[in-house]
């Protein structure tokens, strides 16, 4: 407790700090100050603080006009039911991929053959893939799609787990312990180079508008309650006094992981290089996940959508209002 409140208060002061909290509490004058104090005109000879102090004023008006009249039950509605399960579900397979064996790694480790000071000094080699991986996302996401990522983040962690969980099969023993230790890393290396830090780009992007700030709270709590249930399950399956399943352990999240794989091939949709007012579009005209970025969108035409091409089936889709200036066509 005494190491963690620090970071918080320092964590409070900084939000205190940032222009967007004083405008959100009408100290224009000081959020004016702030804005002056984290610019250079030296790096930033463009810079005007009247103008960007009224786009936080005019950013801040729209998001109350937005989320006026709003309620966590509108999250379940219409088209946003489909985008508050993506939100959620985005959460929870962060959980469910396999992320309670890196959590727990140095206990596990210990429990299929490993010493407790190797089992330790892998717990921090893992610690450094995790932050190695994190970084390396950074160059990542630009170039790849979340969805690819969130794909091939939980392919590969399902081969590891399946993989780790065979390694549990025989009778313990060093070399196996050391082949599980090096499976661990690269698995940290694999979930945080996709499935870890995209998730919190997806849970921004997926949302509505005027329900995102409902829509993350929603999905936040249910991640919270899978990590109680997580965190309780995984001491009894490594425990040899509960369940002792050691390194088989890994096939249970395996098989978490695979429901999750098939969710996300079905499910999640592709939002890298589209606006929120694409976004709106897409799923207002319930265009399938798989064919997210293959639709050509217009926002400011009436009928929004101008074609989707399904290249696999070679046909092309419109919108009702096309289909309908066709029919009055003819």
């Amino acid at each position: 407790m005494v190491s963690v409140t620090p970071h918080l208060l320092l964590s409070i002061f900084l939000t205190i700090l940032c222009g967007r909290w004083l405008v959100r509490h009408g100290k224009l004058d000081e959020a004016r100050a702030a804005l002056l104090r984290l610019t250079s005109k030296k790096y930033n000879p463009d810079f005007d603080v009247e103008d960007t102090l009224a786009m936080m004023i005019h950013t801040n008006e729209l998001e109350i006009q937005q989320t006026a009249g709003t309620s966590y039950w509108d999250c379940f509605k219409g088209v946003d039911r489909r985008r508050t399960e993506l939100t959620v579900m985005t959460w929870v397979i962060q959980q469910s991929s396999g992320s309670a064996m890196m959590g727990w790694a140095t206990y596990f480790l210990i429990q299929v053959g490993l010493s407790n000071e190797n089992a330790y000094s892998i717990g921090i080699g893992s610690s450094a893939m995790g932050f190695v991986g994190t970084v390396t996302s950074w160059f990542l996401m630009p170039h790849f799609g979340r969805r690819t990522l969130y794909l091939w983040g939980q392919g590969v962690m399902f081969v590891i787990l399946i993989v780790i969980g065979g390694l549990g099969i025989p009778t313990l023993s060093s070399s196996t312990g050391w082949a599980t230790g090096a499976l661990l890393l690269i698995l940290t290396f694999s979930y945080d180079i996709t499935i870890g830090p995209v998730c919190y780009s997806l849970v921004a992007e997926l949302p509505s508008t005027r329900l995102r700030i409902k829509s993350v709270v929603l999905s936040r709590c249910v991640y919270n309650i899978c990590g109680i249930i997580i965190g309780t399950l995984q001491p009894h399956f490594m425990n040899p006094t509960a369940w002792n399943w050691k390194g088989k352990t890994a096939f249970f999240w395996a098989g978490t992981n695979l429901l999750g794989l098939i969710w996300t091939y079905f499910r999640l949709p592709e939002p890298k290089g589209l606006t929120y007012a694409d976004l709106d579009v897409l799923f207002e005209n319930k265009v399938s996940a798989r064919r997210f970025r293959k639709v050509e969108v217009d926002p400011y035409r009436s009928d929004n959508l101008v074609v989707v091409v399904d290249e696999n089936l070679n046909e092309t889709y419109v919108n009702e209002q096309k289909l309908f200036d066709e029919k009055e066509g003819s």
